[in-house]
């Protein structure tokens, strides 16, 4: 069974040892803070992220989707992971919810992603993890660090298979226990967080059983946080969230939303030059308020 450093096995510990993305949010943790983990589905926002981060002296992770391998063919990854390689402060690529082991693997091997999300939680339990662990060591044997999502955080966004009528499965100590011997670095606990839009309860989040799962494995895995709604987590919920363990936090819907509402607003007005560049900047000051909230402003 292959390992991460975090638990000991040399010869990984030795390929990850240079790997930016875990020591961006390594460093988050120790510091009491969470690195923005921006979701990115073009250049502008690639470009947003880097250039946000650099403005605000903050680490951070260019998050894309498979999308962007299926669709691109790794063009707009080696277009981060250089945006990453040349920015004046710490930034990593990472891909969220690979969904599919061809997917992961393809990934893996075209080169530039720090970190992969293997995510098998929509296959029952025993074939989540016999793939997990082969995906993790695949990864691993490449430099690259892996999260998984023990549990079930329920809902849809782009990149992501719709689990709507499956079972919402809450992580326990001992599910996350489990994802940690497969040789993890990152874990995103169900907690009653959900992917996209909240019921008009809003978020029913389960601390004390975030504080259980914490209390487990926090000392070997770093938590992350998913389903963080911008109508709901802003700077109070994000810095409680914090105070658990949560140390990278995904950024989506806000920052989509920027592009799309400068789109509209200056779409056929302005040349196409000027909606790009200011599609940029409205995405770039989302990134940033969220650097303040998360309290990595000025942690590079």
């Amino acid at each position: 069974m292959a390992t991460n450093g975090v638990n000991g096995n040399h010869g990984v510990a030795a390929r990850l040892k240079d790997n930016r993305a875990k020591a961006i949010v390594d460093a988050a943790y120790a510091g009491k803070y969470a690195i923005p983990a921006v979701c990115c589905y073009n250049l502008e926002a690639v470009l947003a992220t880097v250039r946000a981060a650099e403005a605000k002296r903050s680490p951070a992770l260019i998050q894309l989707f498979p999308w962007s391998i299926e669709f691109a063919d790794g063009l707009l990854l080696h277009a981060a992971a250089e945006a990453a390689d040349k920015a004046t402060v710490p930034v990593g690529v990472h891909m969220d919810h690979a969904q599919s082991p061809d997917i992961i693997k393809r990934s893996a091997d075209l080169g530039g992603y720090d970190g992969i999300m293997v995510d098998m939680s929509h296959y029952e339990r025993d074939e989540n993890m016999r793939l997990s662990r082969e995906l993790v060591e695949y990864c691993n044997a490449r430099g690259i660090v892996t999260e998984c999502e023990p549990g079930r955080i329920n809902g849809t966004e782009d990149g992501i298979a719709d689990t709507e009528g499956m079972e919402e499965i809450l992580t326990t100590p001992e599910q996350a226990e489990e994802f940690v011997r497969l040789g993890i670095d990152w874990l995103a606990p169900a907690f009653g967080n959900v992917h996209g839009v909240y019921g008009p309860k809003g978020p029913q989040l389960d601390f004390p059983r975030l504080a259980r799962i914490h209390e487990q494995v926090g000392d070997r895995v770093r938590l992350v946080l998913h389903g963080a709604h911008e109508d709901y987590f802003k700077e109070e919920l994000l810095k409680k969230c914090i105070s658990y363990g949560m140390a990278k936090v995904n950024i989506n819907g806000p920052v989509a939303a920027a592009w799309t509402q400068v789109q509209g607003e200056l779409t056929g007005k302005v040349p196409l030059t000027k909606v790009l560049e200011e599609q940029t900047k409205a995405m770039q000051a989302v990134v940033e308020y969220h650097m303040d909230w998360l309290m990595s402003t000025g942690k590079a």
